[in-house]
Formats: structure tokens, sequence, C-alpha cells
């Protein structure tokens, strides 16, 4: 004897009504299509205006000069994910220009005095992390002292003066700093490749799912046994790490130590990274838009100078288009959840 199967509920037009619409053929908006478009609408604006912007040259050197401050960007990434705040880059990146200039002045080999200043950056950035850590202190605090600390310590060493007297003829200063490949500034190469190799990290490996799941929860991701101590560290550390490779780069092309170098960069580079859509609230962030957000206020900086604002008007305007970009950006966020739903805003 068989017996039969009940036949499957129908759905009811009800349930159809009752189910989410997702729109055919639609992807999320990514989270630097925002800020990509708007460094490309910015720079086509200006180039409007004054047409000897677009030129190639004019447009590297912006890019070039937006180098140090975005790989700053680009390590502060890690950290704000993780609801810390790094202040301590600035003055990181004025000691590694000043000890790489007087390690290559008293006789070591430049590309040697190179690694020294990058593990050098690295082990304040890990000692940033510890403190703040183990002594439960915000990392704001700790990282501000820091950077008094290490500025104090370069114009010590520096005895308040630039240090001079560098071979200019070392490949550390012709390829690093004046080198070219394909016609683009090398520095500008490395940069490229750091916001590669940084968003893969954040994005595809383990280390930057932990700093994500961190800064979401630090309290689950404790409880969940992930690694918090260590992960606070090594993204401190890679924060330094990017500071001293700035200064790296800082020393090749400058081929001088400045200890007044970097004045207000750690506070541009988080700006930077806010702008290109890394929250203070922790739990995202994006390599790329930190990036483009480094470039938005370079071609606002550059654009300054070919419309003839006077100098005095050139950090006014600078912190306007900050505000209004922070200010745009939860706006900008909403609309592409929105659009990413299938509802109209």
């Amino acid at each position: 004897m068989s017996v039969r199967k009940p036949a499957a509920p129908q759905a009811s037009e009800n349930d159809e009504a009752k189910a989410p619409v997702r729109p055919r053929g639609r992807r999320p908006v990514p989270d630097e299509a925002g800020v990509v478009g708007v460094l490309v609408l910015l720079v086509l604006g200006v180039g409007l205006f004054e047409p000897d912007f677009l030129r190639t040259g004019n447009l590297l050197t912006t890019a070039h000069n937006s180098v140090y401050v975005g790989l700053m960007a680009c390590g502060m990434v890690f950290a704000l994910a993780m609801r810390e705040v790094d202040l301590s880059v600035g003055g990181m990146y004025a000691m590694g220009v000043v000890v790489g200039a007087l390690l290559i002045r008293d006789g070591w080999n430049p590309w040697l005095a190179a690694l020294a200043v990058l593990a050098l950056s690295a082990l304040v950035g890990a000692l940033n992390g510890a403190v703040t850590t183990y002594l439960r202190l915000p990392s704001f605090i700790v990282t501000l002292a820091t950077s008094m600390l290490l500025r104090g310590v370069g114009l010590a060493l520096a005895e308040g003066r630039q240090i001079t007297d560098l071979p200019q003829d070392h490949a550390l200063f012709t390829v690093l700093g004046g080198g070219e490949s394909l016609g683009v500034p090398n520095a500008v190469w490395v940069f490229a490749l750091a916001v590669v190799v940084l968003t893969v990290a954040f994005t595809r490996t383990r280390f930057g799912a932990r700093v994500r799941a961190i800064g979401s929860n630090p309290e689950a991701a404790e409880f969940g046994g992930l690694p918090v101590t260590r992960t606070r560290i090594a993204a401190l550390a890679l924060s330094g790490l990017m500071a001293g490779i700035a200064a790296v780069l800082a020393l090749a092309f400058f081929i001088a130590g400045d200890p007044t170098i970097g004045q207000g960069y750690e506070l541009t580079a988080i700006a930077a990274a806010i702008i290109g859509g890394t929250p203070l609230k922790g739990g995202t962030g994006s390599v790329l838009g930190a990036a483009a957000g480094t470039l938005i206020l370079g071609v606002v900086t550059a654009a300054l100078v070919f419309f003839e604002v006077p100098i005095n008007w050139t950090t006014f305007a600078t912190g306007g288009v900050i505000l209004v970009a922070v200010g745009a950006a939860p706006l900008l966020r909403r609309v592409r959840d929105l659009r990413s739903s299938g509802r109209n805003p």
C-alpha cells in the first residue's frame, strides 16, 4: 500500500507580495565609487577653468606630492577600523627622515639606513599598540604623546637644522627620489603598490578580517577568542611602517633631513581616510578610498595654486573641503544602501 505524500503548499499572491523584490541585473555599488567619482569630477571641474591643470606633468606632480600623506592614510585605515587613532605618524615621519639622514651622513649604506628607518617606525608603532592595550589607555592620548616625543627627538638629533651633505649619486636618491618608470615617478609606483597590497591585506586576509571584526564589536571578538591584543599591536605597527615608508621616500626626494617636516600630516591622513569611507566607529574601511581621499585633498591644494588663491586662504579652503566631504559621506552611504536594497531614496 503506497502512501501519498502531501502536496507542497502553493505560494499565494499575498505571500508573493510579502516577499522582498530584488532588482535584477543591479550590482551593489562599491564603497569607493563615490569618492573616486568625486575625485574625477573635481579634476575635470578644475580643468574646465584651467586647461593647463589637466596636463600630464601637472597631474603626476600632484600625485607625487600626495604620496607621503597617502601612505600614512592607507595605514591609518587599519587603526581606524579597530576604533583606534594614530596621531604619531607625523612625528614618526619627521623622525624617520632625520634618523635616515644622520645614518647616511655617518657612513651607513643608504639602503641599510632606509631599512633601519622602516624597522624603527614599525617598532614604535608596535610600542604604541602595546602601551594602549596593556595600560588600557586611549590610543588618542598615547599616540599624541608619542608624536611629541618623536618630534622632540628629531629636533634634538638634528640640532634644530636641516641635515645635508648626503651622497646624491646613490641609487636610493636617483631611483626612489628622482627616478621614473614609464614616465611616472617611482614614488607614485610605490604608492600604487602599497594601495594594492594593503587592500588585499584588509579585505582578503585573516589579519584584515580580525581587524574588521574587532572594530565591529571588541567585546564579542575577545569573547570569541580572537587575538585582540596581538591584532591591535600589529595594526598600529603597520600604521607606523607606512609612515616609515613615507619618510624613506621623502628623504630620497629631498636628499636632506628636515626635523620640521610633516607638520599636521597626521590629521590630514585621518581626514583622507574618513573622506575615503573609513568611519571612526570602526568595523569597516577602504584603503583605495583613503588613497582617493588623499588625492582629493592634493587636487584642492594644487587647484588653489592655479587659481592664485592667497596662501593664507589655503588652509581655510582645505578645511572646508574636508568638512563638506566628511558631511556628505553619510548621505552618499545612505543613497548607496537604498539603491542596493532596490528602494528609491
